[in-house]
């Protein structure tokens, strides 16, 4: 395992994030306590620090069992859970990003995990209702009280993050040190905006669903069976552009002798340098492969023939201001002359 600085902080990170949203059984799909210690245990030998939950998974008991499981080396592990989804469906404030859903759910989040502090607090996703500056000096308050260490933001549009950095810098609050989105070789939306401006801002990407929702481990080729009780947010389906994606990934795999998922969480953590797949397992053996994509690179050739294969339109105003006849539009007979600073 190697490790990462987050963003613009000082906080080494491991170079993948254990996700435990299948820590708990009590939705069906999930892994029981046992094998959730195993998987646990099995990440934490490999070197991984940096464990990933949120108040609403398995109804509380993804942070319940990770209570437990830290316990005995507290100190040495980066914490991250999230607020803003509802723990009680009947309660207007029992969700969203206001003050009073962040203290509430940060106190139910410390007496479930058992600890005194968060090292990483995410807003889960954007509500559309709550100021940014009430969200940002709430986050804040909580940082000066010792209960958070750093904030991050998932699911969220660019322009919001952006403000809201923005706003905290010139307030002295505590910006967002980390960004949560979707990426994969299948979904790679999050290059239009949300990564760009990560990268511009210095904050930390971790991805989750690294796998398309199982996608890119193989699978679901043949057709994603109907299974009412997973509970899945990427959206994805096997289409014709997945499975030629698939096709790609699996050739790889088998060109050198790995997995699917290994290949495809591989492509993820090249990218930049930067960007840290959070990976999820119902099993021990689940994660064993996950974690085998540590022992390898993709070569140069590999990741082209990925990238290439899973590109995007980026669409307006990416598309537009990167072709040739604006570029000539706008620098005349020094376009592609001048060396910029990226």
């Amino acid at each position: 395992m190697k490790y990462k600085l987050l963003g613009k902080s000082g906080l080494r990170v491991s170079d993948i994030a254990l996700g435990t949203m299948t820590f708990g059984d009590r939705w069906g799909w999930g892994a029981d306590k046992t094998e959730s210690r195993k998987i646990f245990d099995t990440y934490v030998d490999a070197g991984g620090n940096f464990i990933d939950t949120a108040n609403q998974y398995t109804g509380g008991d993804s942070e319940e069992y990770l209570g437990e499981f830290i316990a005995a080396e507290r100190e040495k592990l980066v914490v991250a859970t999230k607020y803003s989804l509802t723990m009680n469906p009947n309660d207007p404030n029992g969700g969203g990003n206001h003050r009073k859903s962040l203290v509430q759910s940060l106190d139910a989040s410390l007496k479930r995990l058992k600890t005194d502090y968060i090292d990483m607090y995410w807003l889960h996703a954007w509500d559309f209702m709550t100021p940014v500056e009430e969200v940002m000096r709430a986050l804040d308050d909580q940082v000066r009280a010792g209960k958070i260490l750093y904030i991050g933001i998932s699911d969220t549009p660019a322009w919001i993050v952006a403000q809201a950095n923005t706003i905290a810098e010139l307030r002295g609050w505590t910006p967002f040190t980390g960004l949560q989105v979707s990426y994969s070789l299948v979904q790679r939306e999050a290059e239009r905006d949300l990564i760009p401006m990560a990268q511009a801002l210095d904050i930390g990407v971790t991805a989750w669903a690294p796998l398309g929702g199982g996608i890119l481990s193989g699978k679901y080729k043949g057709g994603r069976p109907e299974d009412s009780k997973r509970v899945d947010f990427t959206g994805e389906s096997v289409s014709e552009r997945n499975r030629s994606i698939l096709d790609a990934v699996e050739s790889i795999a088998q060109d050198i002798g790995r997995t699917p998922a290994q290949v495809a969480l591989n492509w993820i953590r090249q990218q930049d340098g930067t960007t840290i797949p959070i990976i999820g397992a119902r099993t021990e053996k689940q994660i064993k492969d996950n974690l085998n994509c540590l022992t390898f690179e993709l070569t140069t050739e590999q990741m082209d023939l990925l990238s290439k294969v899973s590109s995007i339109p980026l669409g307006f105003p990416h598309d537009f201001l990167g072709a040739d006849p604006f570029k000539q539009a706008l620098h005349g007979e020094f376009a592609g002359k001048i060396a910029n600073r990226n």
